[in-house]
C-alpha cells in the first residue's frame, strides 16, 4: 500500500525483494515449537511481535537510564528525557506531522479516540451529529456512543456492501451542517478494507468537518503521511507496529489541538497550581497527566527505526504479494466463505468453514502451531451485517512467510477432514 491506501499492483512482476530470512531472524518468539510444530503466528491484526532492536532498547533503558522525565536535574532524567522526547520526534518523522507538538503519547489507539471524544466533545449538542461507518471496531463506535449519551448528539452510520466495502456516495450524503465528526477506520481490522479516506477527507473539509482516522491497522503495513491525508486527528498503537503494548499515539493539527481542554488532570499536564487556578501546559503535554509510559514510548520509538530500515515501501509490496499468495490457497479449500472481498485490502483474510465453529478451527489449527484469531473481533455490527457470530482471522506481517500460509492450509484441511 502507498501513501495514499493503495496496495502495489505484483502480479506481473517479481516476487518484492525483502530478505524474509534475515527478518524472522530479529524476532526470537518466532524461533519455538507450539504443540510440536513450529510457530506459524498470523494474529498480527491483534498484536504484532517486537524484534531483538526494540527489546534491546527497552532493556537499555530500564538498565541505564531509567528515571522520570521533564522533572528532574540528574543525569539520569536527562538522559531519560532526551530518549522520550527523541521517540516523539521519530513519531512526528514517521507520519510527517508539522510539529511534535502534534504528537500526543497515548495508551492507545482506543485511549486516543477517547481522548477526542472527551475533549472535543464537550461543547456538542442535541443538534449536533456524529459521522462513523459500520465496518468500525468497537473503540470508534463505543466512545461516540457514550458521547451521545451525555450530550445528546447523534450517530449516523455510514452502510457498507457484501464485499465489506464503505458506499462512498452514501457516506458522502450523510454529511451534513449538523455533522461535527466523521471518525473512519483507515484499515477494518475485521474485514481488512482500506477505507478511500483520501477522497472522503477533501469532501468532509468542503463543509468544514473535522476527520478523526482509527489508523491502527494501517500504521504497520503502509507510509502514512498526515500532511498529505490532511486528516484532522489519527490515532494507533505501537503493539501493533512492533512495539510494546500499553503506548500510542494522537495526531492533531495543532489549531484542533489548541482549542481542546485537558484529558485528564495532575502531573505534567500543568504549569501551576493553586487552589484557586490551575494554569495548563504547553502542548503535548497538556494531553499527558502523569508519569508517562517512558519505556513504551522508547520503545515505539526503536520499532520506527526498525521500520524504517526495511523500509515501508518494501513492507507494503511484500505483504501484498503475501496477501495474494494466502487468499488464492484458503480460496481454494472446500466449504471456505471469505468474509471481506474488497477490492482494496490489506493483509487481513477473514473466512468460515461450512459449519465449523470458528472457536473450533482455532483449536484445531493452535494443535498445529497456527496461531490465528477467532471471533467477532472487537467489531460486532460486521459479524451482523453479514449474518455470522463471528470469523476465523488470518492477518499477516512483513516477517510472515509462504511455509507460514501452508502450515494454515494444512491445518484447515485436517480441521475440514475432522469435522466431515
Amino acid at each position: 500500500m502507498n501513501a495514499t491506501g493503495q496496495i502495489p499492483d505484483s502480479s506481473n512482476s517479481a516476487r518484492p525483494a525483502l530478505d524474509n530470512d534475515r527478518i524472522r531472524g530479529d524476532f526470537p518468539i518466532l524461533h519455538q515449537s507450539i504443540n510440536g510444530c513450529p510457530l506459524a503466528y498470523l494474529d498480527n491484526a491483534a498484536s504484532s511481535q517486537r524484534p531483538r532492536q526494540v527489546l534491546d532498547a527497552i532493556q537499555h533503558y530500564y538498565c541505564h537510564d531509567h528515571s522520570n522525565v521533564h522533572r528532574g536535574v540528574h543525569t539520569l532524567s536527562h538522559r531519560a528525557t532526551e530518549a522520550y522526547e527523541g521517540a516523539r520526534e521519530k513519531v512526528r518523522k514517521f507520519i510527517n506531522a508539522r510539529s511534535v507538538t502534534e504528537i500526543v503519547f497515548t495508551r492507545g489507539t482506543t485511549d486516543a479516540i477517547n481522548l477526542v471524544a472527551d475533549s472535543l466533545g464537550r461543547d456538542f449538542s442535541a443538534d449536533d451529529e456524529i459521522l462513523i461507518s459500520h465496518m468500525e471496531h468497537h473503540s470508534n463506535i463505543v466512545p461516540w456512543q457514550l458521547l451521545c449519551e451525555k450530550t445528546g448528539a447523534q450517530l449516523k452510520v455510514a452502510p457498507i456492501n457484501r464485499q465489506g466495502e464503505l458506499l462512498l456516495d452514501d457516506c458522502l450524503a450523510l454529511m451534513s451542517d449538523k455533522t461535527r465528526l466523521v471518525a473512519i477506520a483507515h484499515v477494518s481490522n475485521a474485514l481488512g478494507t482500506i477505507n478511500p479516506v483520501e477522497r472522503l477527507i477533501p469532501a468532509a473539509r468542503d463543509r468544514n468537518i473535522p476527520v478523526l482516522v482509527d489508523g491502527a491497522q494501517a500504521i504497520p503495513h503502509q507510509a502514512i503521511d498526515v500532511q498529505a491525508l490532511d486528516c484532522d486527528f489519527y490515532a494507533f498503537s505501537s503493539h501493533k507496529m512492533c512495539g510494546p503494548t500499553g503506548i500510542g499515539v494522537l495526531y492533531g493539527k495543532q489549531q484542533w489541538l489548541e482549542r481542546m481542554p485537558p484529558y485528564q488532570g495532575g502531573g505534567d499536564m500543568i504549569l501551576s497550581v493553586s487552589f484557586e487556578q490551575t494554569l495548563y501546559n504547553e502542548l503535548p503535554y497538556r494531553f499527558e497527566a502523569g508519569t508517562p509510559n517512558i519505556a513504551g514510548a522508547i520503545g515505539l520509538g526503536a520499532a520506527i527505526d526498525y521500520l524504517d530500515t526495511i523500509g515501508m515501501a518494501s513492507i507494503a509490496a511484500y505483504e501484498a504479494d503475501l496477501l495474494t499468495y494466502a487468499t488464492s490457497a484458503i480460496s481454494e479449500l472446500p466449504g471456505i466463505r471469505l468474509i471481506g472481498t474488497a477490492a482494496e485490502k490489506a493483509g487481513v483474510i477473514s473466512f468460515n468453514v461450512d459449519d465449523i465453529h470458528p472457536h473450533d478451527l482455532g483449536t484445531v489449527l493452535d494443535h498445529q502451531g497456527v496461531a490465528i484469531r477467532t471471533g467477532h473481533h472487537c467489531a460486532m455490527p460486521v459479524m451482523e451485517f453479514f449474518g455470522i457470530p463471528g470469523t476465523a482471522r488470518a492477518s499477516l506481517a512483513f516477517y510472515n512467510n509462504r511455509q507460514d500460509i501452508d502450515q494454515l492450509v494444512e491445518g484447515l484441511k485436517l480441521a475440514i477432514r475432522m469435522f466431515q
